[in-house]
């Protein structure tokens, strides 16, 4: 009788989709440097690690190290002298764990926790 069926979405349900869609979107735009600044981070970690490597190294060579990859990878959310060089077994281990955040809208942020571990010579954890 009525022979005419509803199909699709209505326009109140595309404004909804767009919106939660917006707002994924906007989110990581806002975290992508975050992100891009921890990957700095590992690969600073990574490369004086790689540098350090099968040579003598003494504490004072991986700090003057480590502040170099710091400078050359420009990294301002976290200082290279936060990164904790412990002495483990034949060689040492480099850790750093920070937060970071992002503001989104208004007085609400983004937070993100980062944690990298890396081991250099003969190092037993």
């Amino acid at each position: 009788m009525f022979g005419r069926k509803q199909r699709g979405a209505t326009f109140l349900g595309m404004v909804v989709i767009v919106a939660i869609i917006g707002f994924a979107v906007y989110g990581g735009i806002r975290l992508f440097p975050l992100y891009m600044e921890y990957m700095a981070v590992a690969r600073a970690l990574d490369q004086t690690a790689k540098e350090a490597h099968g040579e003598a190294t003494t504490l004072d060579q991986l700090k003057v190290a480590l502040d170099r990859r710091w400078t050359i990878e420009d990294i301002k959310s976290i200082n290279s002298t936060d990164v904790e060089i412990k002495r483990a077994g034949k060689g040492y281990t480099m850790h750093t764990a920070y937060r970071a955040e992002a503001p989104f809208f208004a007085n609400v942020s983004l937070v993100v926790d980062f944690d990298k571990s890396v081991s250099i010579g003969g190092a037993t954890e």
